[in-house]
């Protein structure tokens, strides 16, 4: 049976009450073009951090989004904003004690019944671990539109992660993002930028060496020191663009027979069937010196 997905490209900033009033905003969107999931970006709930490679201070209040509880008013909001839908946001997860709780960089798929599945990001990248702990794995889950994977921003610049995902069953996964433009050498044209190139590019490869139907949602416009690129999008298992925000705000949205996608795709050359994990080195080795970024 077909199903239609929805990717946004937003803002999301400190302000709660602000994005409540989003979330309201693109779920009636979604559920008016007849959406069955709705993926939002990285940090929808509290915004994403200001700046990264260790700039400013990641203790400071207006530095740190707010940490918030996956039993908490917070989420509980939202699933009542959630309606029909399957519902992708990301937040700042806190775990632990009250007093002193471990801060994840975490997304949430929930439905108005409650959670269904929850993903610590694995890969920090630029100084991302100075505010964030690492999660360490990733699980596909049952949903009402399919089996489900998620993933945040630069895990999907990690082919392992999506294949776990893939070898778990996932027909769908839902890559939540807020994904900048390049730091240095950017382009004035966003849509030209080259990490705006390679946000799209891992999708659709990620997409395409699974053979699954890929969800990417981003944060958009500007926060902090940070220029996002947008470009939420919707991807068929033979790494088609199925739907494209482009580098602005919006939604993609495309309706797929996903058992039929899938099994259109695997037909012929199906790649998790082919692989030879006997053949594959587990372990490899990296150049010592430090990498900078080109």
């Amino acid at each position: 049976m077909p199903v239609t997905l929805a990717a946004a490209s937003e803002s999301f900033g400190r302000d709660l009450e602000e994005n409540y009033r989003t979330i309201a905003r693109l779920v009636a969107e979604a559920s008016a073009a007849g959406a069955d999931l709705l993926a939002l970006p990285e940090a929808a709930i509290g915004g994403y951090l200001s700046s990264l490679g260790g700039h400013g201070d990641p203790s400071t209040p207006d530095s740190l989004p707010p940490a918030i509880r996956l039993d908490g008013p917070e989420l509980a909001r939202v699933a009542a904003l959630a309606g029909d839908l399957v519902l992708v946001l990301g937040i700042c997860e806190a775990d632990g004690p009250e007093a002193d709780p471990v801060r994840y960089n975490t997304v949430v798929a929930l439905t108005r019944d409650g959670v269904l599945g929850v993903h610590r990001k694995v890969h920090q990248p630029l100084g991302e671990h100075l505010s964030y702990a690492a999660g360490d794995s990733f699980t596909a889950f049952d949903s009402p539109v399919g089996r489900l994977g998620l993933m945040i921003c630069y895990d999907k610049a990690f082919p392992e992660g999506a294949r776990t995902l893939a070898l778990d069953g996932a027909e769908i996964v839902v890559c939540v993002s807020a994904w900048p433009a390049a730091r240095t050498a950017g382009a004035t044209d966003l849509a030209e930028d080259r990490w705006t190139k390679r946000f799209r590019l891992y999708d659709q490869a990620r997409a395409l060496e699974n053979q699954i139907v890929w969800v990417a949602s981003n944060q958009a416009g500007t926060f902090g020191r940070l220029r996002f690129v947008g470009s939420a999008s919707v991807i068929g298992p033979g790494g088609e663009v199925l739907a494209d925000t482009g580098v602005g705000d919006g939604l993609a949205i495309a309706t797929v027979d996903v058992p039929e996608a899938l099994a259109t795709a695997r037909r012929a050359m199906f790649a998790l069937r082919d692989r030879r994990p006997d053949a594959y080195a587990l372990e490899g080795r990296v150049a010592e010196e430090e990498l900078v970024d080109a």
